[in-house]
């Protein structure tokens, strides 16, 4: 298969996926801070507070809110 003369390739992130600083600068918690990291084994959940040692992938994401200079 091949694509046409111009075709242009684009891609697309969501804010938790990026951001990281879940909690800085008095942003407000969202639905997307209390969401776990899932597996193959183990579905995602949401807990209805925060839980010690539990892994939730926005609070580092990419990190970009720190890292946007680089």
């Amino acid at each position: 298969m091949s694509f046409p003369k111009g075709f242009l390739w684009g891609g697309a992130t969501a804010a938790n996926q990026l951001e990281g600083a879940w909690n800085e600068d008095g942003k407000g918690i969202s639905i997307s801070d209390i969401s776990t990291g899932g597996s193959a084994t183990s579905s995602k959940r949401i807990t209805p507070q925060l839980e010690e040692g539990t892994y939730y992938p926005s609070h580092v994401a990419i990190d970009h809110y720190h890292r946007y200079k680089e």
